[in-house]
């Protein structure tokens, strides 16, 4: 099973650096906005990053305090241009390398500037004279970087929004605004060619905002949910991060570059607004960041790109209190200007402590309403794998102990989703406390009082 087998090499990786389970998680990032006031010292936030698995930090510009504070930490650097140098960058190449040497030379190799963002959402910008200048200020910068050398190791491109898209759903259905085409089709071009991302914000906040209902709030923070089922391919999403992820991953084929990979350089959750904001609160930031999280930890990536997780940087590191706008703009910061965390996430690397999201929301129970002769949580019958395999994502991104379904391990044959996803639901029911909504799984599961152990596969469970 394609998710077992890539956890399993992460574990190997991480045992051999002699780190733990927080480390070495590159596709774990984190923007760092600078619209404050407040911000910590660039050494202190050097020093925050290192005791995180945070293993990237993306900069809207290139601020040369903190690109030298990260030297030698071995965080990747995203920097990036301004949407005011684009012209200069497009129409003379002197420029573009004088920004490189300034910009990269000047710090490469001890920091790891690993990309370039020529810009940012440049298209929905709606300057036709900027948009036209995008490709060839990417293409003067890729040259500079060529010529210091560097072509291979610092890569060039721009970051999207969502917007770009005129369909996202379902996702099988994605595609881009065609009258942004022939741009995009340059672009796209030179990501192929140079081997650079395709970068994009999904924000499911903002999806949850326009359609503010229970069962999209919990699609939208990996909760338990009845997911959504793409008619054209039978697929059953069971949370909209992939579901959005998969509709640039359409749109992308769609267009003919099933080659450039996704890169999602920004996506959060507010922990605050204003009374009429609907969303913001620090249990939806929580549960948004920490189960994606969790989601990218397992493996298990999107149902168009499964067995991999797709590089992508949290919004934010830091609140940026000189932001304009509502409340919620000044409040995505993960941690707090005094370093300590807004919200625990899991990131640190002296705990890995699970985020508290129950497996569905608790309610009064009464003793008797749980059959004490019901000691394990099975699977029902007829559920779809696309289900169990949702749940077998949530179970082991919470803390659970799932080495025993990965290879090697007592439980992994037969090595089928069903078999996997039964071990790792009944033993998330019994770490979390054995309560009925423990073993709910969005009404896919249920108590039994079969012990499912078999050849030396032990499930943990009450005997009655």
């Amino acid at each position: 099973m394609a998710v077992l087998r890539c956890t399993l090499t992460l574990l190997l990786l991480t045992l051999v650096l002699g780190v733990n389970k927080a480390k070495s998680q590159s596709f774990i990032g984190v923007n760092y906005g600078q619209v404050a006031d407040n911000l910590p010292s660039p050494a202190a936030t050097a020093k925050l990053l290192q005791s995180t698995s945070i293993q990237k930090l993306r900069l809207y510009g290139s601020d040369p305090a903190i690109i030298k504070a990260l030297a030698n930490t071995g965080i990747g650097i995203v920097i990036g241009t301004a949407n005011g140098d684009i012209p200069a960058l497009a129409s003379d190449p002197n420029f573009a390398k004088n920004w490189v040497n300034t910009n990269v030379v000047a710090y490469y190799p001890s920091s790891k500037i690993i990309l370039i963002n020529v810009g940012n959402e440049v298209i929905m910008s709606g300057d036709n004279n900027l948009i036209s200048q995008l490709l060839p200020a990417m293409q003067n910068v890729k040259n500079a970087l060529d010529a210091a050398s560097l072509g291979d190791k610092v890569k060039v491109s721009t970051v999207h929004s969502m917007a770009l898209l005129k369909q996202s759903e379902p996702p099988s259905s994605g595609c881009f605004d065609p009258s942004f085409g022939d741009v995009l089709k340059g672009l796209l071009a030179f990501n192929n060619a140079t081997g650079s991302p395709f970068e994009i914000n999904p924000y499911p906040y903002f999806a949850y905002r326009s359609d503010p209902r229970p069962e999209t709030l919990a699609f939208c923070l990996f909760q338990p949910n009845s997911g959504r089922v793409d008619a054209n391919t039978k697929i059953k999403y069971m949370n909209m991060f992939d579901a959005q992820v998969d509709a640039v991953r359409s749109a992308l084929n769609a267009m003919g570059f099933k080659n450039v990979e996704i890169v999602v350089a920004e996506t959060g959750w507010p922990y605050k607004g204003d009374s009429e904001e609907v969303g913001p609160s620090i249990e939806n930031a929580k549960a948004y960041n920490g189960n994606l999280i969790a989601h990218l930890r397992s493996m298990v990536g999107t149902p168009l790109m499964p067995g991999k997780s797709v590089d992508t940087y949290l919004f934010a590191l830091y609140d940026e209190d000189l932001k304009p706008g509502p409340t919620s703009e000044r409040s995505f910061g993960i941690f707090k200007s005094d370093l300590t965390m807004t919200y625990d996430i899991g990131l640190s690397q002296s705990s890995q402590t699970p985020v508290e999201t129950p497996a569905m929301p608790k309610a009064p129970v009464t003793p008797s309403s749980q059959p004490k002769k019901a000691a394990w949580c099975v699977p029902k019958a007829g559920v779809s794998d696309a289900e169990l395999q949702a749940s077998l994502d949530y179970a082991c991104g919470h803390g659970i102990d799932c080495s025993p379904i990965q290879p090697g391990g007592a439980c992994f044959e037969p090595n089928t989703i069903a078999s996997h996803a039964a071990y790792a639901m009944n033993l998330f029911y019994q770490t979390a406390g054995r309560n009925p909504w423990n073993c709910d799984f969005s009404q896919t599961a249920m108590l039994s009082s079969n012990n499912p152990s078999y050849n030396g596969c032990t499930y943990p469970g009450v005997s009655t």
